[in-house]
């Protein structure tokens, strides 16, 4: 599905990313877990054709996105749910979800998925004619997460998702990304929230200061030591 190998990236002459190697197979849960400034946020982006990598590659399905523009990797069926939700504050919960279904054409199809969008998160639609800016944090990472959904990815990338969220809400947003990924979509997950990313993920990373330090599935790097005290807040 995704590799990345031997990726390098700098901003201003200071290395974001060091060398860094990945796999996201198909149909698995992929988390990157690690500190604030680690290189997360940045390794999504260049992904998505946001920042221009020195070296490297990123190829996904065989093909390289590395110099593709953004709408080009979009159109290989890869989506990003941004940090922030960012969603667009003055239209409603379903023109956001509509715009998530820019690049494509097949209305029937469209209409099957903002049904299947409103069936994981119910409350988007009791919500369908409110204005975006109007929700709780919540209901914005719903709708951000939904409006990636929306261009039907075979990869979906989620920054953060749980971010400044109640725990009962972060709870709902896991399961939800759970019944994502049964329903046959690749999830790459960046998540500061360790201990549940952990328990998602089939296979984690763990980055610090650019650099890929660990890996293994989501249980071998939970019960590592190191991994536990740093940010699972438990001792050795």
């Amino acid at each position: 599905m995704l590799q990345i190998k031997d990726l390098h990236v700098s901003y201003g002459g200071i290395k974001a990313l060091r060398g860094v190697n990945i796999d996201v197979p198909e149909g698995k849960i992929v988390t990157l877990i690690g500190a604030n400034g680690a290189g997360k946020s940045t390794l999504l982006r260049t992904i998505s054709g946001l920042v221009k990598a020195e070296s490297g590659s990123v190829t996904f399905n065989g093909k390289e996105l590395l110099g593709l523009p953004i709408n080009k990797v979009c159109s290989e069926k890869i989506a990003l749910s941004p940090e922030g939700r960012r969603v667009f504050t003055d239209l409603t919960v379903q023109e956001n979800l509509k715009i998530g279904s820019y690049l494509r054409k097949d209305k029937k199809e469209i209409e099957k998925d903002l049904k299947w969008v409103y069936h994981l998160f119910p409350r988007l639609e009791e919500r369908s004619w409110q204005l975006a800016g109007t929700l709780s944090g919540g209901e914005q990472q719903m709708l951000a997460v939904g409006r990636a959904l929306m261009s039907r990815p075979s990869l979906l990338m989620l920054d953060e998702p749980s971010l400044g969220l109640a725990p009962l809400i972060v709870q709902q947003i896991f399961d939800i990304i759970k019944e994502i990924n049964k329903a046959g979509v690749t999830v790459l997950l960046i998540e500061q929230n360790a201990n549940m990313a952990l328990k998602t993920a089939d296979i984690a990373y763990v980055i610090e200061t650019g650099e890929i330090v660990l890996t293994g599935s989501g249980q071998e790097v939970m019960a590592n030591p190191q991994v536990r005290e740093a940010y699972l807040g438990k001792k050795k």
